[in-house]
């Protein structure tokens, strides 16, 4: 958020995300990004000398776009060497360059000896961005020199690498420029030449020559200002010395920006003072004036949490105009923001980037996995800190949308290995790791092992770096504490804990059943598949975990002792303590009452139970108790009960029975996941007779959910009750409420009856799907021909079009306008559809029965055609094939894709992998339609009523 779904059907995804989830965090990537740490091997410098100090000296030129710059670096040698690598990228022109030695090692014996170490050879290298200067003699650990270099470079005025220039205008027509940096990844050396890596902190001391009607910006408070020499126009801001640290960290604005300070205070947890202020341009410092609170009390958390301070005497934050980083630069002491994402109420954004202050600047991590775990601290920590100074912005948010992503994600048959994927979701598992420890070892003991993990760090890796550390580093300090607890099980440290959690590429499922006979409960791990398992995942057997299980009573069901009830171990365990994977123990309630395991989803993993124990939890939550369960236990109650009957892991009727208690349930948090459980057994059944018994029961629940929320309706209500009567709204839609059609179909007119349709859309993107599902085939084709005639001049975003043919695709429940949609794009070749229109009109249409049987037999009727259409495409071809094949649910859909590989078999050669997984996967599919089919049809019978399916006669409506 960021902190999304993996599995999210398309249309949910684009019907849903675009109204209603502008509000949510954003989980772009963040400033502990691993290309921000390491760069390729072969690029990185010999560790034969580091940088001591720079002292730099920046002059830009602002009307020719250049800047000048000088760089004096401290440098010492560690090991023996006859040289001196740093960096200097190829855009930097030297002008002069020497060397000048201060000290020399145990090699030289007498000062006169250093005469004769002399240069022999400096410049620039023949393909990477190394500059090395050769000595005539080889010079041991100890010697010491100035280097001094004088260079022109370049500003940047089309992106933000390195010093970049923008230029904006305000409000009166007067235009403004600011310069400004961004140092990451390797940008460093961009600006001047430098020691780049993790390896190489050093202090700096900074100047800036700039117009004296800007002000100037740095990592430290500015020491003096002083006149420049013959320009009178011009002045020379002089920092302080700054801590050691890489060279991505520095960073300096100049910008004729005012600046408001805080009016809460900042908490003193040291002798020294510490500064906020905010920074902007004059015309939007009033929409600023909240944001310096904002950040005080965020800091101040934070300082009561890591009881330490950043480092530094000051923390300016400036709002950027025309910002087009991916990301804020969260440098340390100075930190850039985009105008809107700062001025925002919304506390995670900037908490996410105010922890990098202390995990990130005043602490860097060594390597790769390091920056991960450090990346997945700080959103689990800005979650934290959103939680208690703004509840409203996560609650019901946090941790679903990771943990559910997850749970999407690693129950897929096949795991998908694309390196990003990979990345996310291990930084995800590390979140929700940390929230797990959180619980398992106490709020408080798990803050007091992230405190001597802060206070430890200047002295663990000074051999690698100052304020360096590793993740072992973080169990280290953690352990600490876990050890005077208890909570661990015996000789087992939080690292080995951690480690299959983060190795393996799935989740456990536990399952608790209790013999009601025996007075025991059998408490079992295995992996989760939430498709079922696949051939091709059978190396994943014997996949185990250490599983911290709370389990809480009917009798008590508060959460005041988070204390594991019992653990399960890993394999590697077992072989250490003797003690089994799986575990029988006495049960601790009477044969009445329920209990529920992993509350709170306190670890990343779902729960089954036995028959009878998840019947009783159905009566209780139908019951006047019911809210006695938190809302995010009950939640997860649906959640597991829903995908566990998804992956055949539980009978559906006792889900569908999970779903009773709705009709009485308000709470939002307990209502997000049922969005999306509905949203995949929907397209799951979609296409069967008992789809519209479904849709009958869906109205059923959300109608008097959606009834409430509207007679309450509030200017100034909190945002999950214009959330939720969004989703309500959206889904009695899709499921043929017959008012929302009739609103949608009006609103809709507005666009139809418009004299100049093309130049823009009235109508609220809301109201598409409803109109193109339900309404009438002029409504469609009205829809497709502003697809056809966008305006391609800029005057619209592209996003606009792109969302409607989207709706075009993946809304019709009817053949004819997907078969029309296909033809105009693939057929006709209509000149105004991409290749990359035609990939996302396939990908839609894998969201409904009617859209991928449609296009499988739209390929199996015109294959030559089509083949011979995207033969400069191969890629496209093979995924459109993939895409009409993969998403058949019963033996007809089987038969129809073994027939045509069949008669195709030569032709799918090189797909065969792709068909042989779709085959497996249908045939999967069609296993689970015949077992659940036929239950979820008895259960609908007893539950809708002939009333609920004669209500909205939507087809009747929409003629």
């Amino acid at each position: 958020m960021g902190r999304t779904a993996f599995i999210l059907s398309i249309i949910f995804f684009f019907a849903v995300s675009d109204a209603f989830y502008h509000q949510e965090r954003h989980r772009s990537k963040r400033s502990v990004d691993i290309y921000d740490i390491e760069e390729p091997l072969e690029n990185r410098l010999p560790r034969d000398t580091k940088p001591l100090n720079y002292h730099l000296e920046i002059q830009p030129f602002i009307n020719e776009t250049k800047f000048k710059g000088r760089v004096r670096i401290n440098v010492t040698w560690v090991h023996q060497t006859e040289k001196i690598v740093l960096n200097v990228d190829r855009d930097l022109e030297i002008v002069h360059a020497s060397v000048k030695f201060t000290k020399l090692g145990a090699n030289f014996s007498t000062p006169e000896e250093i005469s004769t170490v002399s240069v022999v050879q400096m410049g620039k290298g023949p393909r990477i961005s190394w500059y090395t200067i050769n000595f005539n003699d080889s010079l041991k650990a100890g010697a010491n020199c100035e280097i001094d270099i004088t260079y022109y470079g370049n500003m940047s005025t089309s992106n933000t690498g390195g010093l970049f220039r923008n230029d904006y205008i305000d409000s009166d027509g007067k235009n403004h420029t600011l310069l400004a940096t961004y140092l990451k990844r390797d940008n460093a050396r961009k600006v001047y030449p430098s020691f780049d890596g993790f390896t190489f902190k050093a202090s700096y001391q900074l100047s800036l020559i700039h117009p004296k009607n800007m002000t100037a910006l740095s990592n430290m408070p500015a020491e003096r200002t002083t006149d420049v020499p013959g320009e009178p126009d011009l002045t020379c801001t002089q920092f302080a010395q700054s801590p050691e640290m890489q060279t991505s960290q520095l960073a300096f604005v100049i910008a004729d920006f005012e600046s408001v300070r805080p009016i809460e205070s900042i908490d003193q947890i040291t002798k020294n003072n510490f500064e906020i202020r905010v920074w902007g341009r004059k015309g939007y410092m009033e929409t600023l004036k909240q944001v310096p609170d904002k950040i005080v009390r965020i800091v101040n958390y934070l300082q009561t949490y890591f009881k330490s301070t950043i480092g530094l005497p000051k923390l300016d934050v400036v709002a950027m105009p025309k910002y087009d980083a991916a990301k804020a630069a969260d440098n340390w002491g100075l930190m850039f923001f985009k105008e809107t994402d700062i001025s925002s109420p919304l506390i995670w954004n900037t908490a996410y980037e105010i922890i990098h202050q202390w995990i990130g600047q005043y602490s860097t991590s060594i390597r790769s996995t390091d920056a991960l775990m450090g990346k997945a601290f700080s959103s689990f920590l800005a979650s934290m800190t959103t939680m208690d100074l703004n509840p409203d912005e996560l609650e019901g948010k946090w941790p679903m949308t990771v943990l559910y992503s997850l749970y999407y994600g690693y129950g897929k048959s096949v795991r998908s290995s694309g390196f990003g994927i990979v990345k996310d979701s291990k930084c995800a598992k590390y979140e929700l790791l940390f929230r797990m420890f959180n619980y398992t070892l106490g709020k408080e003991n798990f803050r007091t092992g992230i405190r001597s993990f802060i206070e430890k760090i200047p002295t663990m890796n000074d051999n690698v770096g100052p304020r360096t550390y590793l993740y072992s580093d973080f169990y280290k300090a953690m352990n600490e504490v876990a050890n005077k607890t208890g909570y661990l099980p015996a000789g087992t440290t939080l690292s080995q804990v951690a480690d299959p959690w983060i190795d393996h590429d799935r989740l456990p499922l536990v399952t608790v059943k209790r013999d009601y006979d025996t007075g025991t409960i059998n408490i079992t791990q295995k992996r989760y598949h939430r498709e079922g398992p696949s051939k091709f995942t059978s190396y994943e057997n014997g996949l185990t975990w250490y599983i911290p299980l709370v389990i809480i009573s009917q009798e008590r069901l508060n959460l005041s002792n988070t204390k594991p009830t019992v653990w399960l171990l890993s394999d590697e365990a077992v072989k250490r303590n003797k003690k089994g994977v799986n575990i029988t123990m006495n049960d601790f309630v009477s044969t009445n009452s329920f209990i529920i395991a992993n509350p709170e989803e306190i670890g990343p993993f779902p729960v089954n139970y036995d028959s009878l124990n998840w019947r009783r939890l159905s009566e209780f939550l139908q019951g006047p108790g019911r809210e006695r369960i938190p809302p995010l236990t009950r939640a997860k109650l649906f959640h597991d009960s829903w995908n566990l009957a998804y992956a055949n892991e539980l009978c559906f009727d006792i889900a569908l029975n999970m779903t009773l208690f709705l009709k009485n349930e308000r709470n939002h948090v307990v209502w997000e996941p049922v969005f999306t459980m509905i949203d995949h057994i929907g397209r799951r059944i979609h296409g069967s007779e008992i789809y519209i018994k479904f849709q009958a029961y869906i109205r059923s629940l959300l109608k008097p959910l959606y009834t409430e929320l509207c007679s309450s309706e509030q200017p100034d209500e909190p945002s999950w009750k214009t959330h939720m009567r969004g989703l309500s709204k959206i889904f009695l839609c899709r499921a043929g409420y017959e008012p929302c059609i009739l609103e949608a179909r009006k609103q809709f007119k507005k666009w139809l009856t418009d004299e100049e349709p093309d130049k823009g859309n009235p109508v609220a993107n809301e109201f598409l799907c409803p109109v193109f599902k339900w309404g009438t085939e002029e409504e469609w084709e009205f829809g497709l021909q502003r697809v056809i005639n966008f305006p391609q001049n800029n005057e619209r975003k592209q996003s606009e079009r792109t969302y409607l043919l989207k709706t075009l695709a993946g809304c019709p429940k009817d053949e004819y306008k997907i078969k029309r949609l296909l033809n105009v794009t693939i057929i006709e070749q209509n000149p105004n559809f991409s290749t990359s229109d035609i990939h996302l009109i396939a990908s839609t249409l894998t969201g409904s029965a009617t859209g991928y049987t449609t296009l499988f037999n739209f390929l199996a009727d015109h294959w030559d055609v089509v083949k011979i259409r995207f033969t400069a495409y191969p890629n496209l071809w093979n995924r459109i094939i993939n895409t009409a094949i993969s998403s058949f649910n019963t033996q007809e859909g089987y038969d129809k894709v073994s027939e045509l590989y069949a008669s195709k078999q030569e032709e799918f050669k090189n797909v065969q992998t792709i068909i042989e997984e779709a085959l497996e996967n249908i045939k999967r599919e069609t296993q689970w339609s015949e077992k659940n089919f036929p239950v979820i049809n008895a259960w609908l019978d007893t539950k809708v009523t002939k009333e609920d399916l004669e209500q909205s006669s939507v087809n009747s409506t929409a003629s």
